[in-house]
């Protein structure tokens, strides 16, 4: 007589890792970080247009960067600063908007603003890596060496990437605490 196996034996109970892709649970990220990639990461950029800002109004204070409603751009027109925001992913899946400066309103771009706006062009389509050259004046960017695999998207809009990303940080009124520190109020 053949003993019946255990129900309770952790190795018969124990879940594949990927059993939510099974279940058709969609991953959320949490958290979205606003910056310039990191000088050691490798970065794609989303090609869909539909995934990126521009023109965006911020406001960079302490460290943090704030999304500035288009009415509140328009009342305090010297107060913040044009960018693009590009919708971009990591070699380790971590998810980000990289903000890169437009041309002031001369129309001109310094060399840094335009090295950073073509990297970021550039990482629709491959891999690449951007540092900074003081001695330039400019960004360097880098092409990874590797056949690196395709980045893989969360499954997200990017109203939801804005949301994660500003959901603190969001300045839609005239009395908020940065714009009124900026202006001298407080």
């Amino acid at each position: 007589m053949t003993d019946a196996p255990d129900p309770f034996d952790p190795a018969s109970l124990r879940l594949d890792q990927s059993f939510a892709d099974k279940l058709g649970v969609r991953k959320l990220p949490s958290k979205v970080l606003v910056r310039r990639p990191h000088r050691d990461w490798y970065v794609r950029v989303h090609p869909d247009l539909n995934y990126r800002l521009t023109p965006a109004a911020i406001i960079e204070e302490d460290g943090d960067v704030y999304l500035v409603t288009p009415q509140i751009a328009l009342e305090f027109p010297d107060e913040f600063t044009l960018v693009t925001l590009f919708t971009a992913i990591n070699r380790q899946g971590v998810l980000f908007l990289w903000q890169a400066r437009l041309p002031g309103l001369n129309g001109k771009y310094s060399e840094w603003s335009r090295s950073l706006m073509e990297a970021a062009e550039m990482a629709q389509t491959r891999w690449i890596r951007v540092r900074s050259n003081m001695s330039l004046g400019a960004y360097q960017t880098f092409e990874a060496r590797g056949q690196l695999s395709e980045p893989e998207w969360p499954d997200v809009t990017f109203a939801e990437i804005l949301k994660v990303a500003f959901r603190d940080r969001l300045i839609d009124r005239t009395d908020h605490p940065i714009l009124l520190r900026r202006l001298g109020l407080v």
